[in-house]
């Protein structure tokens, strides 16, 4: 037996495979140690590298990162005293950069970098509110005697080049049961996929699953002669707790701190066992990780380390201090590293979590989880599962890309069955990162929050939420937007919202109560379009409920439908469940409650919401007599809504004086306040007492008693906390008769908003930070509706009184007053972008205030005073015209500009003017009217360089581009400076074929339709990119465009086309006779060549049939159209290239591989006979990895492929 003091180089391995590999570099084996210390339990391998005894211990199965490590190498000291230097050898994630051309078997070697000794540890920090991660690690560097002999390596292999693929060669000749795990791998497994693509399916290979589609790669030269390979790196190795699989993770640390590879032990390494880190690469840190490579790259590294070991003389580590004995006291190792551990920061959570956190909050505050747990809450245990059960359903959700259209009545329940099949789809794909969903919930109420943009946006945010990184185009819509307190257009939300849902294997979209959405028909048919757009391009299944309405039913012609009724069955059990709400004398005679459901039951006809009604209606009857009178007065049928609510107000207005105002104060706010209101809000609205300067706390009504007095048609929903009408149909009822019921609505709400924001506690002004603003609203639940919108009611009333006009007057002449509401008014409007608390200038005035409301009568008061400037200006420089145009105030902007006092064409803080405002919104009245003043420059530019015209497009209002252009002022090429885009360029990324259409025919001659963008992007070009079939063909006919165009990455229109596979934008390209179709990328391809590489194969007729294509152009990887048809098994493009008779269906690229070659590699069977059949290839070509496909097909286990090249080759 060894004796264990006779050893001193400790090598430490974390994985069976890092095991295998050093022990396969020992130039000779020892027995196993004499002893071993108490409670060492680590397996040991002994031997001799060189003239260095070495001990080798690996990690126990199954065991991994930092206090792992730190226990090993504890127990390796105990048991082996004299161990002086150490070193920690195996695999890890490598890091590329355009810096480092780090490659799978490549090898990485610790080495101090910018203050780091070679190992970083970047979960060890802190993390403090509104700064960054900080780091706070520190690790020791390795010994210098390791670092000098690294130096005089890395001179030898510069100079004289390395063995390392040789010293594994001749390993594995003698060890050949090594070959199949550690031999290298074919150089086509060596993908770098972008940060933005994720793998999609962990139950295949990336080979099946992501694919060699070159948009989704980083493509590489090929390594030459001169090059080493492996290639050694040396420089900075990260380590942590966790696994790293974030390629946007990777990348930050890459840019930002110099790593070159993540691992999970050194850290627990450095400082407690001085070492080395020598890492063989066996992926590149992202979702994209196998163990194919693991093997090699563990050999990799072995084989460095036992070079590095021969450099250094045995009298040189004797030289060295024992570890033992620099480190002290060994036994607190694990200790002091178990410590740390618990006070880890996961760098990837925290600063994930800040920017996620910031920008899903700036796409949008409207969460819709609330909503979904406040309706799944209110389902009546087991109702639903006919909708689950049901073949339609089953087909929807076991099918790719099917619509599930359930239309129904009113109040059939179709949000909570909705809701239901959410949750059941919640409930499945638990766990499961690659399923997407997202869902809306579409709410008369909320109509402000429910434009097209915003329910995209919506969408967008839920699915980017589940993802494990944010995507790079959520950050890009971010930071284009977030500086300019602007927001994504259709388009760019369009673009992101598929570009995030690419990163899903399936996406389930749910859009309920799509009838509620105010939409006209055409921006209903625009959003439908996005949806089915989505679903086109993406494995996207949608949910849809509607009531029956014919513009919307129309949409969803073949699709599966589902029709929405309440079932017996489900009504039943919500009333069986609900006889306890019912009087006593109900309660105790089973036989009445009977009589109850049935009755009920048979009335509703499938009106789930009619049972509710119906059942509450019976809450205050005292007697058989009067049941039964009511029972036989239920009424069925369409009305029957109608007669439900008559009947609660009946009972309302039959309760006693103060329950009855309360009622009336209760619905009257909730029905006609702007937006839902909490249950608190209405609590402090209702408080409010006339006259008073301060809200009396015990004024507040409970909202029990707020609830119980409103006979059943109001609810609050416990999530949102949100007091609303049981019912859309309810609502619709009080739309009707509100004239009736509350016929000073407006009046009664302006006083009560005007008199809550007139409240002493106001007179402090502007709140200066976030915190003091939230405490602010806490304390006072009904500000920030009543600022926000007071305005709106009061220009609503038909009549102000005296008295209300005074308390306006008041109010605008308080300054602190009026800064605390437009605060509120600013917080509101920017949200997020919101940068205001600080400031010590006022906001804004009264004017302003006025000017942005648009009460024309109290703006008239101001300005008669004659006290009032008509330029004042707001903190941003933005004058009461520049507010009264941007809320299209029309009476308000004529009122302004009668003074005669008025300059109307003041720039702000942005260089923005009233016309600029005006332009965007598309107000073309206003438009007109400050045109005419003949003091307005029509072609300013703000200080992004957006003139009127620029923003007008943004707006997508044809009527005011035309007023612009005729002007004669304006210049219709005027280009953005940020993107270099012009108007035209804005008409055509938002989609505005109208407005396109327009510029062509009133721009002409003067404007440029082949102006390019910053990217170097024509309009034709882009339009080609998205697949605007449309677009193209009216740039084609009337904007006389040059197609051949390259943008600033080599791409022309016919390329993209025939990449993406638009058949028919080629056909319209073709078309023109003024294509190049042997244009070439820079990689060499052609759109012949895209065309057979993606399978299109009717682009690729389109173009066989021109009679001009060069079929067997070859691109920068000598590979041929045919050669990519064989590659990816397109059967049918490979018949057609051969049909030609023009190819060499033997050609090899510079892999050496052949048409056949890689067919066979890839199994495709039916490729292999139709090249077998020519007779012009070689089924014994061999590649560089000296493979043929023969080989190739026994490898991968293609049987039939072998079966027919075996026949070949006999």
């Amino acid at each position: 037996m060894s004796n264990p003091k006779d050893y001193t180089i400790g090598w430490i391995c974390a994985i069976s495979t890092e095991y295998v590999a050093a022990q396969a570099f020992l130039d000779e084996k020892h027995e196993g140690p004499r002893s071993v210390s108490a409670h060492d339990n680590n397996d040991y391998t002994l031997g001799r590298i060189g003239k260095h005894n070495v001990v080798v211990a690996v990690l126990p199965d199954g065991e991994y990162g930092l206090s792992s490590a730190t226990g090993v190498a504890k127990d390796m000291l105990h048991s082996f005293p004299n161990v002086r230097i150490g070193l920690m050898v195996g695999i890890g994630g490598g890091a590329p950069s355009l810096e480092h051309d780090i490659r799978l078997g490549d090898i990485v070697v610790s080495a101090p970098r910018d203050g780091n000794g070679g190992v970083f540890q970047y979960d060890f920090g802190k993390t403090i509110q509104n700064r960054s991660f900080q780091n706070t690690a520190f690790l020791n560097q390795s010994p210098t005697v390791l670092r000098s002999a690294v130096a005089g390596l890395r001179t030898r292999y510069e100079s004289d080049g390395h063995q390392i693929e040789e010293a594994i060669n001749a390993i594995l000749q003698k060890k050949p049961r090594l070959q199949q795990k550690y031999q290298r791998p074919g150089l086509g497994s060596d993908r770098l996929y972008r940060s933005s693509v994720p793998h999609s399916d962990n139950r295949v290979t990336c080979a099946v699953a992501c694919g060699d589609d070159r948009s989704t790669l980083i493509m590489r030269p090929k390594r030459t002669q001169i090059d080493d390979n492996p290639m050694v790196h040396y420089g900075l190795i990260a380590s942590a707790n966790q696994l790293m699989k974030d390629a946007t993770v990777r990348d930050k640390l890459a840019a930002e701190k110099g790593v070159l590879c993540f691992e999970m032990e050194a850290a627990g390494l450095m400082n407690q066992f001085p070492c080395l880190v020598i890492r063989g690469i066996c992926d590149y840190s992202d979702t994209h990780k196998n163990k194919e490579w693991q093997g090699y790259a563990a050999m990799a590294a072995a084989a460095y380390a036992k070079d590095l070991l021969c450099r250094i003389a045995p009298d040189k580590v004797e030289a060295e201090e024992k570890i033992s004995k620099v480190l002290n006291v060994v036994t607190s190792i694990q200790d002091t590293v178990l410590d740390m551990s618990t006070s880890v920061h996961n760098i990837v959570h925290v600063q994930h979590d800040q920017e996620y956190r910031t920008i899903l909050d700036w796409l949008t505050s409207v969460d819709y989880g609330p909503q979904q747990t406040d309706f799944i809450r209110s389902r009546q245990a087991g109702t639903g599962q006919w909708l689950l059960d049901s073949t339609e359903f089953q087909t929807w959700l076991e099918t790719d890309k099917r619509t599930l259209f359930c239309p129904g009545i009113p109040g059939a329940g179709k949000t909570i069955l909705t809701a239901i099949v959410v949750d059941e789809l919640v409930t499945r794909f638990n766990g499961n990162s690659s399923i997407g969903i997202a869902y809306l919930y579409c709410n008369f109420r909320r109509q402000h929050e429910q434009s097209i943009e915003n329910l995209l946006v919506s969408l967008l945010k839920q699915l980017t939420e589940c993802l494990p990184s944010l995507p790079d185009t959520v950050k890009d819509l971010y930071n284009r937007h977030k500086t300019k307190r602007t927001r994504p257009t259709l388009e760019e939300l369009s673009i992101s919202l598929q570009t995030v849902a690419s990163l899903y294997a399936r996406v389930f979209v749910f859009i309920d109560a799509l009838g509620e959405c105010q939409f006209s028909n055409k921006s209903r048919t625009i959003f439908l379009a996005e949806l089915f757009s989505l679903q086109a391009r993406y494995k996207v299944n949608l949910f849809v409920t509607s009531r029956f309405i014919p513009e919307i039913t129309e949409k969803f012609l073949g699709t599966l439908v589902l029709k929405i009724r309440a079932s017996e069955d489900d009504v039943r059990r919500y009333l069986e469940s609900h006889m306890s709400n019912l009087p006593s004398f109900i309660q105790r005679n089973r036989s009445l409650q009977a009589e109850v459901q049935g009755q009920i039951v048979k009335v509703v006809d499938g009106m789930f919401l009619l049972a509710k009604l119906h059942l509450d209606s019976l809450v205050g009857k005292r007697s058989l007599t009067a049941l039964q009178n009511a029972l036989a007065n239920l009424r069925s049928g369409s009305n029957a809504y109608n007669y439900a609510y008559e009947d609660a107000m009946i009972r309302i207005q039959g309760q006693v004086a103060d329950q009855k105002e309360l009622a009336k104060q209760v619905l009257l706010w909730i029905t006609c306040a702007n937006r839902p209101l909490t249950a608190t809000e209405l609590q402090h609205a209702i408080a409010v007492e006339a006259d008073k300067k301060e809200l009396d706390e015990n004024n507040i009504s409970d909202i029990e008693d707020i609830v119980s007095v409103c006979a059943g048609l109001v609810t609050v929903d416990e999530k949102s906390s949100i007091i609303r009408l049981v019912h859309y149909t309810t609502q619709e009822y009080f739309a009707r008769t509100y004239q009736h019921w509350f016929p000073n609505a407006a009046i009664e709400i302006a006083t009560t908003c005007i008199t809550y924001i007139s409240f002493h506690v106001f007179a402090s002004g502007l709140c200066r930070t976030f915190d003091e603003y939230k405490n602010r609203l806490q304390s006072n639940r009904l500000f920030e509706y009543a600022a926000q919108n007071w305005g709106y009611h009061v220009r609503c009333a038909s009549v102000l009184s005296n008295k209300l006009i005074q308390m306006i007057v008041d109010f605008l002449q308080c300054n602190a007053k009026v800064n605390a509401s437009a605060q509120a008014i600013l917080f509101g409007e920017y949200g997020s972008n919101y940068r205001f608390f600080s400031l010590s200038q006022s906001l804004m005035t009264g004017l302003h205030l006025i000017a942005h409301f648009g009460v024309q009568l109290i703006a008239q008061l101001l300005l008669d005073t004659g006290q009032t400037d008509p330029n004042v200006r707001d903190h941003n420089g933005r004058t009461p015209l520049s507010w009264a145009v941007a809320r299209g105030n029309e009476a308000i902007v004529k009122l302004l500009l009668e003074t005669g006092q008025t300059d109307p064409d003041i720039r702000d803080t942005d260089g923005r003017t009233p016309l600029s405002w005006a332009a965007e919104r598309g107000n073309e009245a206003i438009v007109k009217i400050l045109l005419e003043t003949g003091q307005v420059d029509p072609d300013i530019r703000d200080t992004d360089g957006c003139t009127p015209l620029l923003w007008a497009i943004e707006g997508g209002n044809k009527a005011v581009i035309k007023l612009l252009l005729e002007t004669d002022q304006t210049d219709p090429n005027v280009r953005n400076t940020k993107t270099a885009r012009t108007v035209l360029w804005w008409a055509v990324m938002n989609r505005h074929e109208a407005v396109v259409r327009a510029l062509l025919e009133i721009g002409k001659p003067n404007i440029d339709a082949d102006v390019q963008d910053t990217y170097g992007r024509t309009l034709l070009l882009y339009a080609v990119e998205n697949g605007d079939e449309v677009l193209v063909k009216l740039l084609l006919e009337q904007g006389q465009v040059n197609v051949n165009i390259r943008d600033k990455s080599g791409q022309v229109p016919l390329l993209w086309a025939a990449h993406n596979g638009y058949e028919a934008i080629v056909k319209l390209l073709l078309e023109t006779g003024q294509v190049i179709v042997n244009v070439q990328d820079k990689f060499g391809q052609t759109p012949l060549s895209w065309a057979s590489q993606n399978g299109h194969e009717g682009v690729v007729k389109l173009l066989l049939e021109t009679g001009q294509i060069q079929i067997d152009i070859q691109d920068k990887y000598g590979r041929t159209p045919l050669s990519w048809a064989a590659l990816n098994g397109w059967e049918g493009i490979v018949k057609l290239l051969l049909d030609t008779c023009q190819v060499n269906p033997d050609v090899q690229d510079k892999y050496d591989r052949t048409p056949l070659l890689s067919a066979a590699q890839k199994g495709h069977e039916a490729v292999v006979k139709l090249l077998l059949e020519t007779g012009r290839v070689n089924p014994n070509v061999k590649d560089e990895f000296d493979y043929t496909p023969l080989e190739w097909s026994a490898e991968h286990g293609h049987e039939a492929n072998v079966k027919l090249l075996r026949e070949c080759t006999m």
